[in-house]
């Protein structure tokens, strides 16, 4: 499947003349693949995990956010393929559009694999997530280290899916979970969800 092909579903739920998402057509880099996790208050306030794959992001909604503590098994939930320029994407979506709310980068980085097969070759990592498992190295602002998501449920006749996000035991892992999300700052820009909602009222007025 190509990255437009995969992309179907994300551009199917969005009208672009009245949200700021972007629509996608970059197809590839040419460093380390990256990663992203997004807070997003939409209807529920929770933490969007995004990893580069084939030209697209992998997406899972994590209800509580990623967690440094080894301990912490976090739900994370799949949505739709999303491109690559949305890893950069900050502001309010619409009220009445679809994922209506606002939306900050919480962390950004690179990652790399590592799947390996019981031979210790590398798994390609979309094989793995096919497979439901795969494990991986996160240099990030605020995330590092080891994590692994693991796919524990699948409701076949709904198409719905259920994943753990895990941190490994390793010298990176703390006691430290996600922080509360209207505390949150951008990694890229420093503000928190109500400041990027104000400046989006006060461009609008």
């Amino acid at each position: 499947m190509t990255a437009t092909d995969a992309l179907a579903h994300y551009r199917g739920k969005r009208d672009f003349s009245k949200t700021a998402e972007p629509r996608g057509g970059r197809t590839g880099r040419t460093e380390q693949p990256a990663f992203v996790v997004q807070i997003h208050d939409a209807s529920t306030t929770h933490f969007d995990f995004r990893l580069e794959v084939d030209g697209v992001l992998k997406s899972w909604a994590i209800p509580k956010g990623p967690s440094s503590d080894p301990h912490d098994k976090r739900l994370a939930m799949p949505t739709e393929d999303h491109p690559l320029e949305y890893a950069e994407f900050e502001g309010v979506i619409a009220e009445g559009e679809y994922g209506g709310g606002t939306v900050i980068v919480w962390d950004e980085g690179t990652y790399r694999n590592l799947t390996s097969d019981k031979h210790g070759h590398e798994t390609p990592f979309a094989e793995a997530l096919d497979r439901g498992h795969a494990s991986f190295w996160l240099d990030g602002t605020k995330l590092h280290g080891g994590y692994a998501l693991t796919r524990i449920r699948t409701v076949k006749d709904e198409g719905r899916e259920a994943w753990l996000l895990v941190k490994q035991a390793d010298r990176h892992a703390s006691s430290h979970g996600a922080p509360a999300p209207t505390r949150a700052r951008s990694a890229l820009t420093g503000r928190t969800l109500k400041r990027v909602a104000a400046e989006a009222t006060a461009k609008g007025s």
